[in-house]
């Protein structure tokens, strides 16, 4: 590529050496600043300056601030710590107190449980016992009544054996049989 200028054509390397002429023909020595041996003395003691000021800032100002700090947060770890352990004592005491409380009502309410059942079979077995007794009373009464009624119906049974023996008499033979011939012939079967 080429440029048109006043003389005629100039090329790109051409230009590029140039721009490089101006740059670095500005009149340095060469020797970097810090590496110069005419100021090492001077950079040495302002060297000595910053240090000494540094350390005693830091000497004074930085460190026991950092200390405090440190000895501030040590102080309240140390205190959470030992709140930490109280609060710990305190809910282990309260939680023996609460098993021990509940150890105590599981007894309680074991004893009333025991209680209440032993009560209750008595009462159960009061009930059974006047229940039995009425039942018994009862089977009495019934066996009494029975008897009654079978030796009242015993006592009907010969009559209606009588009854019938007449009956079957007159139907078989024709002829009517006295009352006591018909109570003999019963008691003679019968055996009474």
């Amino acid at each position: 590529m080429r440029e048109a200028g006043s003389s005629g054509t100039v090329t790109m390397a051409e230009t590029a050496h140039t721009t490089a002429e101006v740059q670095h023909g500005g009149g340095h020595s060469g020797v970097f600043p810090p590496f110069d041996s005419t100021t090492f003395a001077s950079q040495i003691l302002w060297l000595a300056i910053t240090f000494g000021l540094f350390y005693v800032l830091m000497a004074k100002v930085v460190l026991p601030r950092i200390g405090g700090i440190l000895e501030v947060r040590h102080d309240r770890i140390a205190g959470d710590l030992e709140e930490a352990n109280r609060l710990k004592a305190e809910s282990e005491a309260a939680g023996a107190a609460y098993e021990k409380a509940l150890a105590e009502a599981r007894r309680n309410a074991q004893g009333i449980a025991a209680e209440t059942r032993a009560k209750l079979a008595a009462e159960v077995d009061a009930k059974r016992h006047a229940a039995e007794a009425g039942l018994s009373g009862k089977i009495t009464e019934a066996e009494a009544r029975i008897a009654e009624i079978k030796t009242k119906a015993l006592g009907e049974v010969d009559g209606i054996a009588v009854d019938t023996t007449e009956a079957l008499i007159a139907a078989l033979i024709g002829e009517q049989v006295g009352r006591d011939d018909a109570v003999a012939a019963v008691a003679a079967v019968t055996g009474k």
